[in-house]
């Protein structure tokens, strides 16, 4: 019935597919779990997790496509899968190809090789984390053959929704599907914060295997906090905008959000926001958002996708772009070793990342005590559902 690790057992092992720099990593760790192995294609990506995490004799990286992966490189006694398969096309910036894209389509080589370890070795449980558009993505088909494909491996699966605001000051919505191969018993719990409404045709479609595993409510969403984790800067750092720049920053604003900032510059103390580029009737301008809080972030591959620190208050007003420490700090990985990383290297592995709070509290209050067996099992376990 697929490796469920005794209670007593020390750090179950886990598969870290599509890890980018380790994330995910950071945060299954802080809840019990060791990583094994781990691949992704990325060269400076795994630069970045080599520097962060080192090279040990227990944990192996696979660097390349996943398509190449061999189901004969996989430990073969892992508790947990983990899959943060590239969102690019299931994304609105990506065109919504969803997972017939050449990127999220990569999800079906996870599937191949779970599929390859056979009943006896496959994870006991698996975790694919994405973008909430997976639950959209051609009217909810895509999400329906991720749940199906996992049911063909003998897996129940637990759809939840969980913004990384409830830990860090930043907006990052993302989509966990929790598989287990002994599901809990499924509690009734049809408009919790985790599985709200948009998510609930799931648990009503007889086709799909589905559970509802009994979870604590998770931290209220934060609405202040983005002071606290920028980087202090003298006001004549080169890395402030000069003059021109800066104008042109608040005349690309619309009326009211230039009168957002009026109001904020002219209020006493030092306040943040963070900024961010649309494109509005074609035309690029830019927004900033009314609160203590970062957008989420993204790859920093187009300026357009980088956000800017906007410094408020005393009558001053100063811009100056995000810096990679506190892209690391926005994403739970505050002391992440950035040494050796160059700034768009650093932007880009952020900003493709699942944020370490998030993990750490899934990992705490769901894949532990599921790995473990505490939850108890359903009565209805099914094998290679079909």
């Amino acid at each position: 019935m697929g490796n469920v690790t005794p209670i007593n057992a020390a750090r179950p092992k886990v598969l870290e597919f599509f890890a980018g720099i380790g994330l995910a990593r950071i945060g299954l760790e802080a809840a019990g779990f060791r990583i094994a192995w781990a691949n992704d294609y990325e060269p400076d990506k795994k630069a970045m997790y080599d520097a962060h995490f080192g090279h040990t004799e227990d944990h192996s990286f696979h660097l390349g496509d996943i398509g190449q992966v061999k189901v004969a490189e996989l430990p073969r006694d892992a508790s947990l899968a983990w899959a943060s398969s590239p969102c690019t096309d299931l994304s609105l910036a990506g065109g919504r190809a969803g997972l017939a894209g050449a990127q999220s389509g990569t999800f079906w080589h996870f599937i191949r090789l779970l599929e390859e370890l056979g009943d006896d070795d496959r994870p006991g449980v698996v975790v694919l984390e994405n973008v909430t558009g997976l639950a959209t993505s051609h009217g909810g088909d895509d999400l329906a053959a991720a749940i199906r494909a996992f049911n063909k491996l003998g897996y129940s699966v637990d759809v939840l929704a969980l913004d990384a605001r409830r830990f860090i000051p930043q907006s990052r919505p993302r989509l966990f599907l929790v598989g287990a191969q002994n599901p809990p018993k499924d509690v009734a719990d049809p408009n919790s914060e985790l599985r709200p409404d948009w998510l609930q045709w799931v648990y009503g479609d007889a086709s799909l295997r589905t559970h509802r595993a009994p979870l604590p409510a998770p931290p209220l969403p934060l609405t202040s906090g983005l002071g606290e984790l920028v980087e202090q800067m003298p006001v004549d750092d080169e890395r402030w905008w000069d003059r021109d720049r800066t104008e042109a920053f608040v005349s690309s604003l619309s009326p009211m959000q230039r009168e957002r900032i009026a109001e904020l510059r002219r209020t006493p103390g030092v306040k943040y926001r963070t900024a961010y580029r649309r494109t509005r009737n074609g035309v690029a301008v830019w927004e900033v958002r009314p609160d203590d809080i970062s957008g989420c972030l993204r790859t920093a591959r187009g300026g357009s996708s980088k956000q800017a620190v906007v410094k408020l208050g005393s009558k001053r007003l100063q811009v100056r772009w995000m810096t990679p420490r506190e892209y690391a700090r926005l994403m739970g990985a505050g002391d992440y070793d950035l040494s050796g990383a160059r700034n768009n290297q650093a932007l880009f592995g952020f900003g493709d990342a699942v944020a370490v709070p998030a993990v750490e509290w899934l990992g705490e209050h769901y894949l532990a005590p599921l790995v473990r067996g505490e939850f108890g099992v359903g009565a209805s376990t099914v094998r290679n559902v079909v």
